[in-house]
């Protein structure tokens, strides 16, 4: 495939191929591509800038260097990691072309920084708010969405691309969907009765504002299916309107989500499987996150934690 682009400087035509090879074959999302074209880019400018012009040319000072630099420009550890994941990838894909020897990404680790545990809503504080009825029809595919995001621990990106279910008019929201999460693996997460309460109830709602043919489960103000950046400020406004005292956004639901389950059934696999994390190492972040609580567990149920007399 780089021969399409030989005519291009290497480093281009490597970045190009490999942007091709992980939309076709790794079927990436067109942010997953955004993001390695950015990122991989900042690094060949890099390169260029020291006179680096082949991919057999960089070595792992090059990649430490980059890392460095980008460090001292305030990038955090996380970003780095991120910066590091990309270069990694470009250089395997290079392996394979047989344009370079060796992944000079492969040795390199990101500065470790403080861990930055997820926050989360108290989940009292939550069920306040979600107990509170709609007062008007829009408000009721506000209210279901919350109810959705936290009630199956969905990403922005799942419940985004939701459709409405098949022969859900009849039968009432199923107990279960699928979804297709990242890499575009599906999973089938589980949908809470009260969940089930709100979807029916915006789904008598939902035929006075969506447009005819269209299949998207939450719909805008125009009848389309409703954007990324608007479900946002509609979970933003449904927390104002319900004084849910926080900025509420998806992921700060699906924190909740799988610290809530986590703290009330300790059952680690099972919320990784929920969230679709790939690894558990992932899901194990949600442990450090309710010490307050496990260690109450701990002082009333281990016998020499008890205080006696």
């Amino acid at each position: 495939m780089i021969e399409a682009v030989a005519a291009r400087d290497p480093l281009d035509a490597l970045l190009a191929d490999y942007l091709q090879y992980l939309q076709i074959e790794r079927k990436a999302s067109p942010a997953t591509s955004s993001a390695v074209q950015r990122e991989c880019g900042f690094f060949f400018d890099h390169c260029r800038a020291r006179g680096l012009t082949q991919p057999a040319q960089v070595d792992i000072h090059t990649v430490r260097e980059f890392i460095a630099r980008r460090h001292r420009d305030g990038l955090q550890p996380p970003t780095l990691r991120r910066y590091l994941s990309c270069i990694r990838g470009v250089f395997r894909h290079a392996l394979k072309l047989g344009v370079a020897q060796h992944n000079p990404a492969a040795g390199v680790r990101a500065p470790k920084g403080k861990r930055v545990l997820p926050k989360v809503i108290a989940a009292e504080a939550l069920g306040a708010a979600l107990d509170q009825t709609p007062a008007a029809p829009i408000e009721a595919r506000d209210h279901a969405m919350v109810e959705l995001f936290y009630s199956a621990g969905l990403r922005l990106a799942e419940l985004h691309q939701l459709d409405l279910p098949p022969g859900v008019a009849g039968t009432g929201f199923p107990d279960e969907l699928r979804v297709l999460g990242k890499g575009n693996k599906q999973r089938i997460v589980p949908v809470g009765v009260r969940a089930r309460q709100a979807l029916d109830r915006w789904l008598r709602e939902r035929g006075q504002f969506a447009a005819a043919g269209e299949h998207a489960l939450f719909v805008g103000a125009r009848g389309r299916r409703i954007s990324r950046a608007q479900i946002g400020i509609a979970l933003n406004q449904w927390a104002i309107r319900t004084g849910l005292p926080t900025h509420l956004h998806p992921h700060k639901l699906r924190h909740s989500f799988a610290t809530h389950l986590l703290e009330n059934s300790g059952d680690l696999r099972a919320v990784q499987e929920l969230l679709g994390h790939a690894n558990l190492s992932t899901t194990q972040i949600y442990t450090q996150l309710d010490w307050k609580h496990l260690a109450k567990i701990y002082d009333d149920a281990h016998p020499r934690a008890r205080r006696t007399g």
